[in-house]
């Protein structure tokens, strides 16, 4: 849903954020794995 004007609500523009953020976390998560060339968990120190 779009205001009357055709600017995004709120909502719409938090999803959208988010979507980015997510997508942002993975790919640096990818890059961070693939220097390290193992697939550990993190929290795995015990």
């Amino acid at each position: 849903m779009t205001a009357e004007n055709g600017t995004p609500t709120r909502e719409e523009r938090l999803a959208a954020k988010l979507r980015e953020n997510l997508r942002r976390r993975k790919s640096q998560t990818r890059a961070l794995t693939e220097s390290d060339g193992a697939l550990s968990k993190p929290g795995d120190e015990s």
